[in-house]
């Protein structure tokens, strides 16, 4: 297993499959407008289907442990079925997604080797949904969560991006997992620097207060140096599980990753937020790739307290060391 500078072993990989969505977030840091015609073949700038199985056999190789595919929105893609299914087999697989696509496909991503799947869901309310995914398909994502249960999907970990828009729907979200097996909330802190709207930034840590004054336990997760909240229940069997991902004000949040992404389009690169560490993997030859890899592992840094630092006034800005990367 490849380690970098910082003694972080690469352990995971995230590959967006896609950079389209039919769906249009207000705060997603893409463009988020794509193709809804429903899913098909990759197009010319997506890696093809060979293209992302050779990536990961040679991931293998370094025994990377576990994969997930992302978007845009990754079921958007038609092979994916036939992707899931020719991973290695030493690795762990996931998706994410938001769930629309789920109700017809769910079950023969289970029969393709899908172990586990996070679902974006923002609002309990069709309304408030509609108004921050700009689409009309929460039945549908709804309908969706139910078939990845029903195929062994379980739990399924629902995702909440906190910020203006969402922050009053987080009690009745709690609510609802608490209240229904197999579900989990993941809570994703809002990144106002991705996004160009810092008005719309909620303090995360009144979340996390308000959640431990609800918890009937806390547990403490190493990765990312995360908690989660175990609300309605004593036990901790999974049902009423609360998680925060809050890497801005988390200051050993970055420090604990152990994840390399890949593009759509074929690059590799060291943490989501950077584009300035992009490292092509040329035609796909396995020699390229890992090269590629290792380059990309060895000039891994952590994201907050190393490549941004906080200045005089207490906000992030660019450490010095780092102002000609990628020139």
């Amino acid at each position: 297993m490849l380690t970098d500078d910082f003694g972080r072993e690469v352990s995971g990989v995230r590959i967006s499959l896609t950079d389209r969505c039919n769906f249009d977030c207000i705060y997603c840091h893409n463009e988020g407008l794509g193709d809804t015609r429903g899913p098909m073949d990759p197009r010319e700038n997506e890696m093809g289907t060979d293209d992302v199985v050779r990536f990961l056999e040679v991931a293998a190789e370094f025994d990377v442990e576990a994969v997930k595919f992302t978007g845009g929105e990754p079921m958007l893609r038609d092979d994916l079925e036939e992707i899931i299914e020719r991973t290695p087999d030493s690795m762990a697989v996931s998706l994410t997604t938001n769930g629309t696509f789920l109700p017809d496909r769910a079950e023969a991503l289970v029969d393709a080797g899908l172990e586990r799947v996070n679902v974006s869901q923002d609002a309990l309310d069709p309304e408030a949904f509609a108004a921050v995914t700009k689409s009309g398909a929460y039945d549908r994502v709804i309908e969706g969560v139910e078939a990845a249960l029903e195929a062994g999907l379980d739990p399924v970990k629902l995702n909440m991006v906190v910020f203006e828009h969402t922050a009053g729907y987080v009690p009745q979200m709690v609510e609802h997992v608490a209240e229904n097996d197999g579900l989990q909330l993941q809570l994703i802190e809002y990144m106002p620097e991705l996004t160009g709207k810092p008005e719309w930034n909620v303090e995360i840590e009144r979340v996390h207060d308000w959640l431990a004054d609800q918890a009937e336990a806390i547990e403490h997760r190493e990765m990312h140096d995360r908690k989660r909240y175990w609300i309605g229940q004593e036990d901790g069997d999974g049902r009423g599980m609360v998680e925060i991902v809050d890497p801005v004000e988390n200051p050993t949040f970055c420090a604990n990753c152990h994840r390399v992404r890949v593009t759509h389009e074929g690059y590799l690169k060291g943490c989501l937020n950077r584009n300035d560490d992009l490292r092509p993997m040329g035609e796909m030859t396995r020699p390229e790739i890992r090269e590629a890899f290792r380059e990309v592992v060895a000039n891994r840094v952590p994201y907050y307290g190393e490549y941004m630092v906080r200045n005089a006034s207490g906000e992030w800005e660019l450490n010095d060391e780092y102002i000609d990367v990628g020139a």
